[in-house]
């Protein structure tokens, strides 16, 4: 727990970073900080939230910067977020009309990404599971099987499992026949519903084979149903933050095509009621390691059906973007469902 003094010099110095995007000295919080302070005091507090792991002090200057940790901190409990201009909002609202769905969606992240000048992402309401077909298993080596399943309207998807050991051809044969004669015409969250309440049923040995399977099959027809509207991602060649290493900006522009990190990520969010930032390695993924997403999710009708985010640094005027992307969400929602 920070006192008040710690707590409003932590504010206004991440403020002030965001503003400027240099370090910030003692100087520059005593003069917008509002305290009656000594210089050597907000030294001695800038100390302890560096020792606290708030701010650090990069090599080249002996100003402070946020850490990640601070970010998380000033998010969840320092920040005030600013209400949008009425010409902001008729904006939004002129550009978010009940329509062609997909047009409504990539009006969405086009207005996103136009509004923060980052870039705007709308997971698109995901088509219902199929239903499977057809499951089979083939060794390939050891500890490695190709799962080839088949659903109902004739999509086939292939992935490999890595197995804690190695199946015998007639195990491989037994765990498909037992799938393919209970689960037929069922979606794969039927097929987990089945599976565990009849797990007692099957051999112990079985049940890691069983279990990897519906893993990796519902990870496939997962991946092979969610669409994906990006916008702006040309926005982030100018963003200071990245501009300087091009390495990383290319890692982040390959998690775009790829998109199935991404994936993951937002669907957390599509769990979750209101706005959620996921600050640099809080995303658990690589690329984002010095980003921040901040991500909402929206319903058709009452139903959760998508997720709609900004990408950016880690430096964004979050006080500005989340209520962007909350207004966004409820505007795409109230298009979507029914009138």
């Amino acid at each position: 727990m920070l006192d008040h003094r710690a707590q409003t010099l932590l504010k206004t110095l991440i403020e002030r970073y965001i503003a400027e995007g240099q370090p910030i000295g003692s100087r520059t919080l005593s003069k917008f900080s509002g305290l009656e302070l000594s210089p050597a005091t907000i030294r001695n507090v800038m100390s302890d939230l560096e020792e606290l792991g708030f701010i650090a002090s990069p090599h080249t200057s002996a100003g402070r910067i946020p850490t990640a940790l601070g970010y998380r901190l000033f998010v969840d409990s320092l920040l005030t977020v600013k209400q949008l201009g009425q010409g902001e909002l008729s904006e939004m609202k002129g550009a978010i009309q009940p329509d062609q769905p997909q047009r409504v969606i990539s009006h969405a992240s086009l207005l996103l990404s136009q509004l923060t000048q980052f870039a705007g992402v709308v997971v698109a309401p995901r088509r219902q599971q199929p239903r499977i077909r057809q499951i089979e298993f083939l060794t390939l080596s050891e500890k490695r099987i190709l799962l080839i399943i088949v659903t109902a309207d004739g999509d086939v998807q292939n992935r490999i499992l890595f197995t804690q050991r190695n199946y015998a051809p007639a195990e491989l044969v037994e765990a498909a026949n037992y799938l393919n004669q209970n689960c037929l015409g069922l979606d794969f969250d039927q097929v987990r519903r089945r599976l565990h309440e009849e797990l007692h049923e099957l051999r112990g040995n079985m049940t890691e084979l069983m279990t990897a399977a519906l893993d990796m099959g519902n990870q496939a027809i997962a991946e092979n149903s969610t669409q994906y509207v990006i916008s702006g991602e040309r926005n982030l060649l100018g963003v200071e933050d990245f501009s300087s290493n091009m390495g990383r900006l290319r890692r982040l522009f390959d998690l775009f095509e790829q998109k199935t990190g991404l994936a993951h990520l937002l669907e957390l969010s599509n769990r979750a009621e209101g706005v959620q930032v996921f600050i640099g390695g809080e995303s658990g993924i690589a690329p984002l390691d010095e980003c921040s997403v901040v991500a909402a999710p929206y319903e058709v009708d009452g139903q959760l059906v998508g997720t709609i985010g900004v990408i950016g640094p880690t430096r964004m005027a979050y006080e500005r973007v989340i209520p962007i992307v909350d207004i966004t969400a409820k505007l795409l929602s109230s298009a979507l469902s029914a009138p």
